[in-house]
C-alpha cells in the first residue's frame, strides 16, 4: 500500500513541477515533460516487482511503439489553439485522434509481427 502511495505521490511531483516551471519556461517545462522519466520510473518499479528479462523487454519495446500515435496530437493541438479553437475542445479533439491512432497501432501491430 505505502509503495503505491509513493509511487502517486512522486507522480504527482513531476506533473506539479512540469506545471510551475511552465508558468515561466513554457520550453524547458516541454522539454521536462518531454523526458521518459514517467517511462524509465515504471520500468524501475516494473523490475523490482517482477525482474523478468523478456518481460521488460516486451514492456520497453511496446513503450515505443506507443509513444509514435501519440505524436500528433502535439502537433495538432498547437495548430488548432492557433487557428482559433476554444483550449478544452482542442485538448478534446487532440486526445480523440490519439486514442484512434493506438487503435489502428494496435490493428496494424500484429500484421507488423509487433507484440503490443
Amino acid at each position: 500500500m505505502w509503495s503505491l502511495v509513493a509511487k502517486a505521490l512522486l507522480a504527482g511531483a513531476m506533473i506539479a513541477a512540469i506545471a510551475e516551471i511552465g508558468k515561466r519556461l513554457p520550453a524547458m517545462a516541454a522539454l521536462v515533460a518531454s523526458l521518459p522519466l514517467v517511462s524509465v520510473l515504471g520500468m524501475i518499479f516494473l523490475w523490482v516487482a517482477r525482474p523478468d528479462a523478456e518481460n521488460m523487454a516486451v514492456h520497453a519495446q511496446a513503450t515505443f511503439w506507443y509513444v509514435l500515435p501519440s505524436l500528433p496530437m502535439f502537433l495538432a493541438i498547437p495548430w488548432m489553439l492557433r487557428s482559433g479553437v476554444n483550449f478544452w475542445i482542442a485538448l478534446l479533439l487532440g486526445c480523440a485522434l490519439t486514442v484512434v491512432l493506438y487503435l489502428g497501432m494496435m490493428a496494424i501491430a500484429p500484421r507488423l509481427g509487433l507484440r503490443l
